[in-house]
């Protein structure tokens, strides 16, 4: 049996890994990140680390397992939320999920873990991974398809994926629950958390303006026949130019805005909601359309720089000229679709067979073949 290190956040999800991985017989230690230490005056954050951390000693007490807190916040602040800040502020919507995954739970957490003598680190991701003969490590979706968080993964490494166990990914979540219960766990009845822990209860925009400034700007609405007739090539930007629109409002910041968002617009007086179909930093334009339907909100084709794409599965990168079928989704619990991926010299297409909603600049595309996700990028345009 195995040394293993099990991030335990306080949650149902990883208490029940831990207590499986005991079951099995492996040497189980736990760990809890503390990820973020808000020290701004001007808002309440409400993070509930404290609290998850003492759940997680309960749980940690109840399974007679050795714990202790890792404190990782400074490496968090430069390596997640400095990047979502400079993101924001280039226009483009950031994933910082997908980030925290790859630079600290499967970097930092795991070299900690390492380093006390761990031959792998567990977390309580709905995801599941096997080995083949050849030592190639294949990252599949969890069993519960409503619970699949191997999206989340899809920025791994090999080596990460080596490390890596994911004890709860063949269960469906009421079995979880179910086990958790009998083994009497405090987390057994806890609600799952939502979004990211340091922004807490208060709306992103306000967490924003901490480092981005507010700058007043135009919203403009674009008509459906517009939109229509406005179409751009794979590979380039999806701009629109403000005199084929309405002055509706005015905003903040085009910064503060993201593709597909229908709050915060505070633009009133329409037959039907209105949502956003793209921003522009640079002239600090936000383009609205009526309708979640509008055309404005698909696309064809996504784009991924070369330097933006990372294969989860090495053996199966594309050269300039081939392509592949796959399975695709641009954001944590949307549909996989049917696409078509396709290599040029700087980078790849990817095109589905009905066009994708609501697609930002910044967030992940990660595609799969049957049930195994093989690579994933970063959207450019």
């Amino acid at each position: 049996m195995a040394r293993v290190v099990v991030g335990l956040s306080g949650g149902v999800d990883s208490s029940v890994a831990a207590h499986l991985l005991q079951q099995a017989g492996h040497e189980v230690i736990a760990l809890f990140m503390r990820n973020w230490t808000d020290e701004s005056p001007t808002l309440e954050t409400e993070c509930p680390w404290i609290e998850d951390s003492n759940d997680a000693l309960l749980v940690a007490e109840k399974l007679g397992i050795p714990f202790q807190v890792l404190d990782l916040s400074a490496a968090y602040k430069t390596r997640i939320v400095d990047y979502m800040f400079a993101e924001y502020q280039s226009g483009r919507t950031p994933n910082p999920d997908v980030l925290c995954n790859r630079e600290i739970k499967f970097d930092l957490f795991l070299e900690a873990a390492l380093s006390i003598g761990a031959e792998y680190v567990a977390t309580g991701h709905y995801a599941q991974k096997t080995t083949s003969e050849d030592g190639m490590h294949h990252l599949l979706a969890g069993a519960d398809g409503n619970k699949d968080q191997s999206y989340f993964l899809c920025q791994l490494s090999q080596a990460q994926l080596a490390k890596a166990l994911f004890p709860i990914g063949h269960l469906p979540k009421p079995e979880v629950r179910r086990i958790a219960k009998e083994a009497g766990l405090a987390t057994a009845e806890k609600k799952d958390s939502q979004g990211l822990c340091f922004i807490g209860k208060v709306r992103l925009p306000d967490f924003l303006q901490q480092q981005l400034s507010i700058q007043t700007g135009d919203i403009v609405e674009i008509s459906r026949d517009a939109a229509e007739f406005h179409t751009a090539t794979c590979g380039a930007p999806w701009a629109l130019d403000p005199t084929m629109g309405t002055l509706v409002g005015t905003h903040s910041g085009a910064h503060f805005f993201t593709v597909g968002q229908r709050k915060g617009l505070l633009v009133g007086g329409k037959p039907l909601p209105l949502f956003v179909l793209a921003t522009d930093v640079k002239r600090n334009m936000v383009y609205v359309g009526q309708g979640e339907d509008h055309p404005g909100l698909y696309r064809p084709c996504v784009w991924m720089l070369s330097e933006d794409v990372h294969w989860v599965r090495p053996d199966m990168a594309l050269e300039p000229g081939e392509s592949l079928e796959v399975l695709a989704r641009i954001r944590y619990r949307q549909a996989l679709v049917p696409a078509r991926l396709r290599a040029e010299a700087k980078g790849l297409a990817l095109e589905p067979i009905a066009p994708f909603k609501s697609v930002a600049p910044g967030q992940f595309a990660a595609w799969y073949v049957a049930d195994e996700l093989i690579g994933s990028g970063i959207i450019h345009s």
